[in-house]
């Protein structure tokens, strides 16, 4: 084992280090009046108990998915043996993410609106530092996570020789992604319901019907709308990008043992690449999160720059820092593969600066929405739908230019050869490095998205305290970048996904070849008769083995499943999140009309049955998109086999990316456009357009918040179930 690779551990440590250094600053921050602290233990009170009946119905889908893993394993032995322990550690990590970042959210949001109190500035820092502890804590355990895994691999697996042994360490590491995708998927869809139950319950009923201002305490959903936002916005995004962090680093690994099998000392450096730019990114972020400050007084575009400043400026560090690490490790090709990195540090900056123009207050096309509130609630939403279909067209033409800069920088722009064995494995190598470059400043990145609903809630604990308007300024200003940096993130999540999908696409080959090997199928025949080994097939061999064209129908069928199941998934999410608001829309009605008292200020809600409703709407209501997303690869795999699963996950991908983008960008605008006309703008609260707008703000909130973001998970997902099941697929395909 190399000295080098301590680093990896170290950094990991290092992040979890800073995370409870942030964490333990927070705590040490006054929470405010003693209302302000009994509203926060609500919301905590809520959240925990929903996280914890989450986690119950998660770990018996688990013990379930173990079982038969263990079956596939032990039994048929068409899977790797290590897979269930790999799968439960997976998941076990992700939760603990999110679970982590969601615990300090909730003490955070009380202590951000006491700083206001004091301060724009203090307000940023104290909810910013807060969002850290998530950012650190998803890196420093995907890496703990890695290393464990690298260390008992390195000691357990046998194989002959070391370039063998070194492929089966990578891709059985990459089966652990299936556990985390798994656990990301259950809670972006059940706290996205839950929170989305609330939201608009509460938005319907409050606002528009009863004229009362958001997170007023008349409000009986207004508890349940708060604990939404951390148990959606929080958990459920610190356990997916938890998953893409590891997706991306574990898929490039597993490329690089497969392309530089020829040399032990090469294949080693390719594996231990990735893991070492994360880390070194690790070291940046921290670095960035200190830089990031404002002024009192300071707009909307001041505190972007604030959170930009500290993102942009790790970016710059880690492209600098990219090239003396690959310098150092002596890799073929060092300065294209770090051209690599840059391309997919570029492309995260893009997308990210995209989503902020199309979705913040700040810029014309949500202003443009805005305005069309003044012709009703339904130009406000074909203005939102509009916008989010144009808004597809940079970070989808910035994913395509990533991909093709990325692949020809490995190959040093060796455009003629560029499916040459060689040069494709080295080409797909430097997309899957691209991946690693824009999540290795996740550290910071993922900061500024937790931020946001740390800064939503410290707004609610404001207004329902009923603190100085000059505290609500200051908590609206900071609620608002929130929205931004939110809808930032999410758009990142995405780019990720879509390159993180395609290196584990060229993954999902070396499980097949692993699987092969393992059923004793060691040679395979050719259709012009050629006889190929299958230790020693390359990528190439295997599309022309399992006719991976498009002129072969089960790859035009797999297609049309993948590209069917984005629309499918996000259908089910959508009426999902419509059943349970309607429950909720009715109790806020029945209890304003029973309850005597409410809107005088004189009665108290019954907060506790509206978070029950959200709790057991998203419970049931989170099964059926979430077990289909496991399914159907599986199914696609028994009964179309290998090519059909390249058709479902390049289906998948292609129109789960755009519509992700699409869905997340028009939510994002309306609900900003709703904070434009708050801000006093064309009417101001209370006015018709205001509740046109809210209107607009209810349909973008399913879009942006339960939809959308679960779709990068739906990605992911499949990809990595159809790695985990390669060896069923070739062992029991039908066609």
């Amino acid at each position: 084992m190399s000295t080098i690779f301590w680093i990896i551990p170290f950094a990991s440590l290092t992040a979890l280090g800073f995370a409870w250094y942030f964490f333990k600053s927070m705590m040490k921050e006054d929470e405010g009046t003693d209302l302000m602290k009994t509203i926060a233990l609500h919301v905590r009170k809520g959240a925990m108990a929903y996280l914890k009946q989450q986690y119950k119905v998660v770990s018996l889908v688990f013990l379930v998915l173990v079982i038969f893993f263990a079956l596939l394993a032990f039994v048929f032995k068409v899977q790797n043996e290590w897979v269930p322990f790999a799968f439960l550690t997976g998941g076990f990590f992700s939760g603990l993410a999110g679970f982590f970042g969601m615990k300090t959210a909730t003490y955070a949001s009380a202590r951000t609106a006491n700083a206001a109190r004091h301060s724009l500035n203090k307000g940023l820092r104290v909810a910013f530092r807060s969002g850290a502890v998530m950012g650190l804590t998803v890196v420093g355990l995907g890496l703990l996570d890695i290393s464990i895994w690298y260390l008992v691999l390195d000691y357990f697996v046998q194989e002959a020789d070391a370039a063998h042994k070194m492929v089966v360490i990578t891709t059985t590491m990459l089966t652990f992604g299936m556990g985390a995708s798994t656990q990301a998927l259950f809670a972006r869809v059940g706290g996205g319901i839950f929170t989305k139950a609330a939201d608009v319950g509460a938005d319907l009923v409050g606002k528009v019907e009863a004229g009362i201002p958001e997170d007023d305490p008349r409000n009986p959903a207004t508890i349940a709308d708060n604990v939404g936002d951390n148990v959606g916005d929080v958990a459920g995004m610190g356990a997916d990008l938890y998953e893409s962090y590891c997706g991306a680093i574990l898929a490039t690994a597993a490329l690089g043992a497969s392309a530089f099998m020829s040399s032990e000392t090469a294949q080693f450096k390719a594996v231990i690449a990735p893991m070492l730019i994360a880390a070194v990114g690790i070291f940046l972020s921290i670095f960035g999160i200190f830089l990031v400050r404002t002024k009192e007084n300071a707009s909307m575009r001041d505190l972007l720059k604030s959170l930009g400043l500290g993102v942009n400026v790790s970016s710059v560090l880690i492209a600098i820092a990219s090239f003396g690490i690959l310098y150092g490790l002596g890799m073929t090709n060092w300065v294209g593969i770090s051209f690599s990195v840059v391309v997919g540090l570029v492309a995260g900056i893009i997308i990210g600066q995209s989503t902020e123009y199309y979705t913040s207050q700040s810029y014309k096309p949500t202003i443009s929405v805005a305005k069309a509130t003044a012709t009703g609630p339904a130009t406000v939403i074909i203005a939102g739908i509009g916008l989010g279909m144009m808004s597809t067209a940079i970070p989808v033409l910035t994913i395509a230019m990533a991909i093709a800069l990325s692949f020809l920088s490995a190959i040093n722009f060796d455009v003629k050869n560029m499916i040459e064995p060689a040069n494709l494995s080295l080409g797909l190598y430097g997309i899957g490095i691209a991946a690693v470059g824009m999540l290795s400043t996740l550290g910071i990145t993922l900061a500024t998205d937790a931020y946001g609903p740390i800064a939503d809630n410290a707004g609610g604990n404001a207004e329902m305290s009923k603190l100085e308007p000059e505290v609500r300024k200051r908590t609206d200003a900071l609620d608002a970048l929130g929205n931004t940096t939110a809808a930032t993130g999410k758009g990142f999540a995405i780019g990720s996904a879509a390159l993180t999908a395609l290196a584990l696409l060229a993954s999902y080959i070396e499980e097949i070849k692993i699987g092969m090997i393992r059923i004793g199928q060691n040679v395979m025949e050719m259709s012009d008769g050629v006889i190929v080994e299958t230790s020693k097939a390359t990528i190439v061999d295997f599309m022309n083995y399992f006719q991976v064209s498009l002129m072969n129908p089960k790859v035009l069928i797999g297609m049309f499943i993948g590209s069917m199941m984005a629309f499918l998934f996000c259908g089910l999410t959508m009426n999902a999140v419509g059943r349970a608001a309607q429950k909720m829309v009715e109790e806020v009605r029945r209890q304003f009309r029973e309850i005597k008292g409410i809107l005088e200020g004189t009665g108290t809600p019954d907060y506790a049955r509206c978070v029950e409703i959200s709790t057991k709407g998203a419970q049931r209501e989170m099964m059926l998109p979430s077990l289909l997303a496991i399914a159907v690869p599986i199914v696609t795999g028994v009964v179309f086999g290998v090519s059909g699963v390249m058709g479902l996950l390049a289906g998948g991908l292609s129109s789960g990316f755009v519509l992700a983008v699409f869905m997340a960008n028009s939510g994002g605008s309306w609900d900003n456009a709703k904070k434009y006309i708050e801000e006093g703008n064309l009417g101001g609260k209370g006015s018709a357009n205001h509740k046109a707008a809210v209107v607009g703000d209810t349909v973008g909130d399913p879009f942006k918040d339960t939809s959308g973001p679960s779709l990068n998970i739906l990605i992911k997902l499949m990809s990595m179930v159809s790695i985990v099941m390669a060896g069923l697929t070739v062992a029991f395909s039908l066609l």
